[in-house]
């Protein structure tokens, strides 16, 4: 007997949670007086004013703590896609480079382009209008502009910038982690730790870095490193029909309560910070555990459709952020939930039209 330590119904579940949180953040942190994220560099000013924020709570609490914490659904994202990766191409025939690349960017790219040309259209007929150019446009499609210099004032939507690290971190696999030891992953991931290690947490540098790859190979490793594990016979150690441990709910409580402790302590350190995603990822598995039966229905259905929210929140922000800016900022979120939820279940239908790759 073998016991998945993650089943199908839970990985989609921590979908529903990372796509809620990074829905809710990419609103709240639109918001000027909201507190900032720190995603891509570690700036002490954002801390502060976290701390000024839960030690003088207003009712801006829950936006400035979406804000601020909301982006830490992209390395559970991440997290899930090396751990996909490994249940999808590490048990079955060998797959080749150049056809496993083509289907993953083919994958990528029938979701980008349906959530992009219906945001262009947005945003060409709404005020503050962006200026794309030509080529920033190609490198978008391509999945390449997260090379390019100052990724964060060429990536528009911002939250398109997903797209390029995914397909880096599709051919990293391929090259140099498929079915190789899980060393190689656990050398992979204290390389990229040791390049952001020394940079100015407020730095150009690390934001290039964390763009890129190199920010995302810690949470998509210990995806790949989980799901070997699972892959694994779990029971030989137990007698047969003994409960296996983690089925306590205690634990999968005790490991919330301190995922979230640990969380808020780890964000006011610079090198505690880059860790911070270990943690979420395991509250994350944890509070997936512990939800009762009508939540966790819930949020399955949110993971079901989180492709489609992935793409099609950026469009829902550009028409009811103004809200927030001008009337209400709970006012301006309801009305943006809904939206984004009515606008993801009709993305999903066209995206569903548009014939699937073949590996």
């Amino acid at each position: 007997m073998k016991q998945e330590l993650l089943s199908r119904a839970e990985c989609t579940a921590m979908r529903g949670i990372a796509i809620l949180a990074i829905v809710l953040h990419n609103y709240c942190h639109f918001i000027g007086k909201i507190v900032k994220e720190n995603e891509y560099q570690f700036f002490t000013s954002n801390n502060d004013r976290l701390w000024h924020a839960l030690t003088n709570p207003d009712e801006l609490l829950p936006v400035h703590l979406l804000s601020y914490f909301g982006h830490y659904g992209v390395p559970v994202f991440l997290f899930l896609s090396g751990f996909g990766l490994v249940k999808k191409y590490e048990r079955g025939d060998k797959v080749t480079t150049l056809p496993f690349v083509r289907y993953n960017y083919l994958k990528l790219f029938r979701m980008l382009i349906v959530g992009f040309s219906l945001f262009i259209i947005v945003d060409m007929l709404t005020p503050g209008r962006f200026q794309f150019h030509w080529y920033n446009v190609v490198a978008q499609l391509a999945m390449y502009i997260n090379v390019l210099p100052e990724p964060d004032r060429i990536i528009w939507p911002g939250i398109y910038w997903f797209f390029g690290l995914m397909i880096q971190l599709y051919i990293i696999y391929r090259l140099l982690l498929y079915r190789r030891n899980s060393w190689w992953v656990v050398g992979l991931i204290a390389i990229c730790w040791l390049l952001q290690a020394f940079c100015d947490p407020e730095g150009e540098t690390l934001n290039r870095l964390r763009y890129n790859s190199i920010g995302g190979m810690l949470p998509f490793g210990l995806g790949i490193m989980f799901a070997r594990v699972s892959n694994k016979e779990t029971d030989s150690f137990l007698p047969r029909n003994t409960p296996f441990p983690t089925e306590k709910q205690w634990v999968w409580w005790l490991t919330a309560i301190l995922s979230i402790a640990l969380t808020f302590a780890m964000c006011y350190s610079f090198q505690a910070w880059f860790w911070v995603p270990v943690v979420i990822i395991i509250g994350t598995i944890a509070l997936v555990k512990i939800m009762p039966k009508w939540m966790l229905s819930v949020i399955t259905w949110i993971g079901s459709i989180s492709a489609a929210m992935f793409v099609a929140h950026p469009i829902a922000r550009k028409l009811f952020i103004i809200v927030a800016w001008k009337q209400d900022v709970y006012d301006g979120l309801m009305l943006y939930v809904i939206a984004t939820i009515a606008l993801s279940w009709a993305v999903k239908q066209i995206i569903d039209r548009i014939p699937s790759p073949k590996l």
